[in-house]
């Protein structure tokens, strides 16, 4: 027996309420424990979930977690999937029965936008129609309604624009008067900016080969061949051509980039086999720094990794180069032209590697060192340039220092083969690279910038297995330049390309800069604005 004020030590905070006789109470009350121990299971992988985000932004922001993460992700959506099963399964379908147990408390729901249209149905009761009670015949009076909204989705739909040009003739002269035709993306084209756009975004951000789209046109009736798809994909780069170029000028015009690379698979013509080509990004971001100028993103393909291929990306380029140790880029370096600065999450990587395979303590120490420079940069992103060089000058140099006298002390103390003694020896090699940042606002502690906007090639990757060729290497590489640089001034990609090509084909290339994202974004933001009130 229980001692006066302490709980009976069965009681595990679970209803020890009579069971119902009903079945099917039965039956709901059995779903609705099992949901309730599901939910406690999704609370322990979201909680999992929240701490490898947080290691990540603790530790800096790197891929080597990006695989926890993600399976994590596909984790709680199952479960989150079975929980809404399970909910759906214990909702009784008429009153309770006494002594079952209320429902658990749901989460209150976020309202929705309310730029959407809204179509409302209204459900009149029988007897309202005869404005009597069916009871006692008296006349009934409105108290109030219900109102509950739920979110629909209006499937995308093809129409067909038929342009008609009447002729006209003058009765006196004979001449014959007509309007010019309309300008089209693609001469003779079948395609619109809108389905040239939906194209494009579909292949190279949604990584939906031609293939599958094809397929997806089908179930509405509208046959598009794979081929017919090419065509426009084709058809749609050539005509944007003069805005990647006029966008390189800007991203290499800048004085401080970000760079790296990705290999792609690439068909060798003539045997069917794969070859392994190179997505070179260069990436322009100010806005750590606070910087007026807008963001931006530029891809250059290449068959092969030779150092020349960089050097001649970056022939006209003068400034910082934010990269990895990659030789090629020595010889920019060695003119004096190029300014090298490193990679922290390069650095920490070889570390983490390490303390993942062997637990090392010195390993661990050096990540410890190097999640407080990171702890720093989390307090001055976004300030300007002046400003993150003091409070670096301040906190981070003096950290710096440290980690260099622990780095040659462990160094004299470790055998100079193991795997400690090559991460520090990469650091040391760049310690004067990866120490820049320090002496300069304008340089970010790592080169995460480049590396994100790789991710998208990597997600594609494994939808698109493999580029045709080189053609279509470098094809992708301007979409990738041009669906980039909109994401990085927050505009929904699509939008921004049907906005250029309704207008590219008779756009004086004098102007081509006007069609850039950053000089769009309030004509698109306003035409946006405007069908959300038509609607």
């Amino acid at each position: 027996m229980p001692l006066p004020g302490m709980q009976p030590a069965c009681d595990s905070g679970v209803s020890t309420s009579p069971l119902p006789d009903e079945t099917e109470a039965l039956k709901r009350l059995v779903v609705r424990r099992e949901a309730e121990l599901l939910e406690a299971r999704l609370m322990v992988e979201k909680l999992k979930l929240q701490l490898a985000r947080y290691k990540r932004e603790k530790f800096g922001a790197s891929s080597e977690r990006m695989a926890q993460v993600t399976q994590l992700e596909l984790i709680v959506e199952e479960l989150e999937t079975q929980q809404a099963r399970l909910d759906e399964a214990s909702i009784p379908a008429t009153p309770k029965a006494a002594g079952e147990a209320p429902d658990r408390k749901r989460p209150a729901r976020k309202p929705l936008p309310d730029h959407l249209p809204r179509e409302t149905v209204v459900h009149e009761p029988a007897q309202s129609r005869r404005c009597e009670c069916e009871g006692c015949g008296g006349l009934l009076r409105l108290l109030g309604e219900d109102v509950a909204e739920v979110l629909e989705l209006v499937p995308a739909r093809f129409k067909v624009v038929r342009h008609v040009r009447p002729k006209y003739s003058c009765a006196k002269c004979q001449t014959i008067v007509q309007a010019a035709a309309p300008g089209r993306p693609i001469a003779r084209g079948l395609a619109g900016p809108g389905l040239l756009a939906h194209v494009v975004v579909a292949k190279f951000a949604d990584h939906l080969p031609l293939y599958r789209q094809s397929a997806i046109y089908a179930r509405d009736g509208i046959d598009l061949e794979r081929s017919t798809l090419a065509g426009m994909v084709g058809g749609a780069t050539a005509l944007l051509e003069p805005l990647v170029g006029a966008l390189e000028r800007y991203v290499l015009s800048a004085d401080k980039l970000h760079s790296d690379d990705t290999p792609v698979p690439v068909l060798a013509p003539g045997n069917g086999k794969t070859k392994t080509g190179r997505l070179w990004v260069y990436v322009r971001d100010e806005r750590p720094m606070a910087g007026p100028a807008p963001p931006a993103v530029l891809f250059k393909y290449s068959p092969d990794r030779k150092g020349e291929r960089p050097q001649g990306h970056l022939e006209e380029f003068t400034g910082i180069l934010q990269a990895d140790g990659y030789a090629g880029f020595d010889a920019l370096y060695a003119g004096g032209r190029v300014s090298e600065a490193a990679c922290w999450a390069h650095a920490r990587r070889k570390y983490f590697d390490l303390h993942a395979s062997t637990g090392s303590p010195l390993a661990n120490e050096a990540l410890v060192r190097i999640g407080e420079l990171y702890a720093v940069e989390r307090s001055i992103r976004g300030r300007p340039a002046e400003e993150r060089r003091r409070v670096r000058q301040e906190q981070a140099a003096p950290r710096l220092a440290e980690m260099k006298l622990w780095m040659d002390r462990t160094l004299a103390a470790i055998s100079s083969k193991s795997e400690l003694a090559k991460a520090i020896l990469y650091s040391a090699k760049r310690w004067a690279a990866l120490t820049k940042y320090a002496d300069d606002g304008r340089i970010e502690i790592d080169n995460n910038a480049a590396e994100r906007e790789l991710r998208a090639v990597a997600l594609g990757r494994k939808n698109w297995l493999h580029a045709g060729s080189d053609v279509g290497g470098e094809r992708a590489a301007a979409m990738y330049s041009l669906i980039g640089s909109a994401k990085l001034n927050g505009l929904d990609p699509e939008l921004y390309l049907r906005h250029v090509l309704e207008r590219i084909a008779d756009y004086p290339i004098n102007r081509i800069d006007d069609l850039l994202p950053w000089n769009v974004a309030r004509q698109i933001g306003a035409a946006l604005a405007d069908q959300r009130l038509a609607a």
